[in-house]
């Protein structure tokens, strides 16, 4: 006849005690799971799209629901198990694509403060692309470079750089860098993951 330890035993006992208490409260993981997803995400449309944060490419699938109002509301944005780029998971800043869209932290209006002010106040749209227009004008202007020490021309701007995102698709790096270039920028750079 076999022995049993005393430690045997006891992974025996702790086993069988487990096993005995969760097929007695009919604790089954697949219909635990089942049901939080019913619970969170029943009925939601499934989409599929890319996260907006780097140039790598990861996965998402976000679940909407159209509200009574006609309105669409964001449930759920998680990665995409099938991707092969990220194979369901996401880096802290792409978990957290959810706070894009619904944080209550999100400012909806542009804000501006004055020199010299201690509060912000919201302006238009119309005042934030006049004011940021004329700022680059000026530094420009300011800045501009038409023959370098030798005497050749260059007609660069030295005061403004630009780093664009890493976000950007093909098209929306070539459009910025012609613009850039056409107000004479020589200090381009496109960010990876920063």
């Amino acid at each position: 006849m076999a022995t049993v330890s005393r430690r045997d035993f006891l992974k025996l006992t702790a086993i069988g005690a487990g096993a005995i208490g969760v097929s007695e409260l009919g604790f089954d993981m697949a219909h635990a799971y089942e049901v939080r997803q019913q619970l969170r995400i029943a009925g939601a449309t499934e989409s599929h799209s890319i996260c907006p944060y780097c140039a790598v490419g990861c996965s998402l699938i976000a679940y909407t629901r159209k509200n009574a109002d006609g309105s669409t509301a964001l449930l759920q944005i998680e990665g995409d198990p099938d991707s092969p780029v990220n194979e369901g998971r996401l880096c802290p800043k792409g978990a957290t694509a959810m706070e894009l869209a619904n944080s209550n932290r999100r400012v909806e209006q542009p804000k501006y403060r004055a020199p010299g002010a201690s509060d912000w106040q919201t302006v238009s749209w119309d005042f934030v692309l006049d004011k940021v227009a004329q700022h680059i004008k000026d530094s420009r202007d300011r800045t501009f470079v038409t023959k370098d020490h030798d005497g050749k021309v260059v007609n660069r701007c030295d005061g403004i750089a630009f780093a664009g995102g890493a976000a950007f698709s093909n098209e929306e790096g070539y459009f910025a860098s012609k613009v850039l270039r056409s107000l004479g920028l020589v200090y381009l750079e496109q960010q990876a993951r920063v």
